[in-house]
């Protein structure tokens, strides 16, 4: 099925390259990815190599500077400090990873990462647009580049065995670090089990976007299956919308769009061929 559905994306009438936006979708998502990859390593680094600075942490912050990504812990000082800096390159691994645990000045940059995200988390705590759930955590991803200075807000499972998706937000703020937008994402918290153990391929999984998030899958869903595609067996995910349905191809980490009616004639297609009456 995964191939006939390849097929179909390429040669059905009405189907629509989206080629912008999903450029821009999958872009956005991979440097969430790649930050948030950066703050899951290095925090492990982190406690590994400086475990006795861990009461004189406010927190951390990650980025991307070229090719490379890195994790910054900084002071719970009223003038934070760098207190530790961890470079990854793409395969984040600790090996080759450089660390430095000089103290230092935050950079400007940095200094505009920090107080975003910690605005972030205090709008979190006393807004009540924001949701928490038992098991469950928020992990701030602050941005700033040339598309402007924003902190997404994912939900984050702490078990093992579930990829969630939903429940997530983005803040805006202006060139003063000041919040000017917050907005839910998804408005739902959408958990998905699977079994590492079991080992055996999903040839594909979903979840369904209602009109207020869209019809596109989204740079946090994005994220997440780049997160975990080493630890999932899936195939493919789909996000149905009302009138697209991505496709996300998780071995080949690449994004197809097509119209929702190009969809329905695949699936009726699908049905026909199984013997599924409609």
């Amino acid at each position: 099925m995964k191939k006939f559905l390849v097929l179909c994306v390429l040669i059905l009438p009405g189907i629509h390259a989206y080629a912008q936006s999903r450029a821009e979708i999958v872009q956005e998502g991979t440097q969430l990815y790649k930050s948030e990859m950066a703050a899951w390593v290095g925090t492990d680094l982190f406690l590994a190599k400086y475990g006795e600075r861990k009461e004189n942490t406010g927190g951390y912050i990650s980025y991307l500077s070229g090719n490379k990504a890195i994790c910054v812990f900084f002071s719970k000082d009223a003038t934070p400090r760098v207190i530790g800096t961890f470079t990854f390159d793409s395969t984040y691994n600790t090996q080759t990873a450089i660390v430095d645990g000089q103290e230092r000045a935050l950079t400007r940059h940095e200094q505009d990462l920090v107080t975003i995200r910690q605005t972030a988390i205090q709008t979190y705590s006393s807004d009540t647009l924001f949701h928490s759930y038992k098991n469950m955590s928020p992990n701030f991803i602050p941005v700033s580049d040339k598309q402007g200075k924003r902190v997404y807000v994912l939900t984050a499972p702490q078990q093992q065995g579930i990829v969630v998706f939903g429940n997530d937000y983005l803040l805006t703020f202006d060139n003063n670090n000041i919040l000017k937008q917050k907005r839910l994402l998804h408005k739902n918290l959408i958990p998905i089990k699977y079994d590492q153990q079991d080992g055996k391929l999903v040839l594909a999984t979903m979840h369904t976007h209602l009109p207020e998030t869209g019809d596109l899958i989204t740079p946090t869903d994005v994220c997440t299956l780049l997160l975990y595609a080493p630890h999932i067996p899936w195939g493919q995910h789909f996000v149905i919308g009302a009138r697209h349905v991505s496709i996300w191809d998780c071995k080949d980490k690449d994004l197809i769009i097509m119209t929702r009616e190009a969809w329905d004639k695949t699936m009726a297609y699908e049905k026909q061929k199984a013997g599924i009456p409609k």
